[in-house]
């Protein structure tokens, strides 16, 4: 009789060290499963990147600093951010990129991430400080999306022809700068297309693919991010937007019937009427050459779109 209420309270209480075990278990996966994971990719320019891992910082950012992570993929090859990060920024996880271009370079980072959320940025943007914990309420109070984007903003009036920002005001772009996207989807499609060797058209495909499978992406003003004026980078900056815009018509041949000549001779018309010579006078003439290279770079592009044909890759 006394064997038997041994093997019983025996059984009772190897059932109650399992469950206490998976119980214990799983408080492990919940703390070390992060909310997001913060990918940031680089390319010599660790002074712009200081800045934005200041923005990132656990304390500064709203959101506990124990449901985020932060990795840097690092595509430099003259020198890297390694050093900087291990001595400034301990939090932070630094990876080698893979030096095939941004879209590469961001899907470098994702391998890395632990968190449920993905949540892009690029090292020359400055996260506001409610940035990820905006992101995280919209998470929870709209269960039916999977993809995010936030408010891209400037620091300031533009001073110059010459100076660029992906400005988001209002949604619709889904910009590679600030968006957040459900880790399983991102994975599901690849990633980003590394066909894509500049930093350009990368998110656009990636926006394509995301609408062509029936995932709407929702506006998040408060996500914001700061995005300083730069300098537009010159007659190659605007040969490599040719080049990737020639890349995603290759892949999405069908987008011909909206990037074409028209389309092109339209921009270059508007821009010229509209931006160019309104803000001639007023930024007294500063970064004029810029503004007429993209003009004529667009011209240039309704000429070659005129006889294009899309090469399938």
């Amino acid at each position: 009789m006394f064997t038997k209420h041994l093997s019983v309270l025996q059984a009772i209480l190897i059932k109650v060290f399992e469950t206490r075990a998976l119980y214990l278990s799983n408080l492990l996966k919940m703390i070390q499963q992060k909310i997001f994971s913060v990918i940031i990719p680089t390319y010599h320019r660790n002074d712009l990147l200081a800045k934005c891992l200041d923005c990132l910082a656990p304390g500064v950012q709203t959101l506990p600093a124990e449901q985020y992570e932060v990795i840097v993929t690092d595509d430099g090859y003259e020198s890297t951010a390694q050093e900087m990060i291990q001595q400034n920024y301990p939090w932070v996880k630094w990876v080698a990129g893979s030096r095939k271009g941004p879209a590469a370079n961001r899907n470098n980072g994702a391998k890395y991430a632990r968190g449920e959320w993905l949540a892009f940025t690029d090292d020359d943007c400055l996260p506001d400080p409610q940035w990820l914990e905006s992101y995280r309420e919209a998470i929870a109070n709209n269960k039916s999306y999977l993809v995010f984007e936030g408010r891209t903003y400037v620091d300031r009036p533009r001073k110059n022809l010459a100076e660029i920002s992906p400005i988001n005001e209002s949604g619709g772009y889904l910009w590679s700068c600030n968006f957040c996207i459900q880790r399983q989807l991102f994975e599901s499609l690849n990633g980003f297309d590394e066909r894509f060797p500049y930093a350009a058209m990368e998110d656009v495909d990636l926006r394509l693919r995301l609408t062509k499978y029936g995932h709407k992406f929702l506006f998040i003003k408060t996500a914001s991010v700061c995005h300083p004026w730069r300098h537009k980078g010159g007659w190659k900056k605007l040969k490599q937007h040719q080049k990737s815009t020639l890349i995603y018509l290759s892949i999405h041949p069908e987008q011909v019937s909206n990037i074409n000549s028209k389309y092109y001779l339209k921009i270059a018309l508007y821009g010229i009427l509209k931006s160019t010579i309104p803000e001639i006078l007023k930024l007294n003439l500063f970064g004029i050459h810029e503004a007429f290279l993209e003009h004529f770079s667009f011209l240039q592009m309704a000429i070659v779109l005129l006889k294009y044909k899309p090469i399938k890759l």
